[in-house]
């Protein structure tokens, strides 16, 4: 499985590949030095991210996927629909999905998504507004909203 690890403004992130596909794109903590992609699609993923950090990218069109249980699948789905430098709670994630009780369960498989910033689950907050949960890390959520906030050219995140 080709893995190439990309320095990014938020740090390194390790980008896995399976059978011509992008299956995660993870934060990394521990100090890794970046690499050069190996694959036709790891550099395709790579070049997709610097224009993402560069504020010239809002969606992502490289070949990715990523294993998970059919509700999993359904909720990534819905991450996908939220549009760059707009936030959403964890209450409309459940009712777009026509699922109002399955706030916790939405939220846990937000929070088991492989594909950071690609599937966008850190555009997801809390009712009141507050920065809730992030497998990267508060500080990643906070940094990634407020670049998509300064591309869009809003002071702060706005409700989709």
């Amino acid at each position: 499985m080709p893995i190439t690890y990309y320095n990014s403004p938020v740090g390194i992130l390790r980008i896995t590949e399976d059978d011509g596909y992008v299956t995660s794109v993870h934060f990394m903590d521990e100090a890794i030095e970046a690499d050069e992609p190996s694959t036709a699609v790891l550099k395709m993923a790579v070049q997709q991210l610097d224009e993402y950090f560069e504020g010239k990218r809002k969606e992502f069109d490289f070949a990715f996927r990523q294993s998970g249980s059919g509700f999993q699948q359904d909720v990534w789905q819905c991450l996908l629909t939220i549009g760059y430098g707009k936030t959403i709670s964890y209450l409309q994630q459940s009712k777009l999905m026509k699922n109002p009780l399955a706030i916790r369960a939405i939220a846990s498989a937000n929070g088991k998504n492989h594909m950071a910033i690609v599937v966008p689950c850190h555009r997801v907050i809390g009712s009141d507004g507050s920065l809730t949960g992030y497998a990267g890390g508060m500080w990643r959520k906070k940094w990634l909203l407020e670049h998509e906030a300064r591309v869009m050219g809003s002071g702060q995140t706005s409700l989709f």
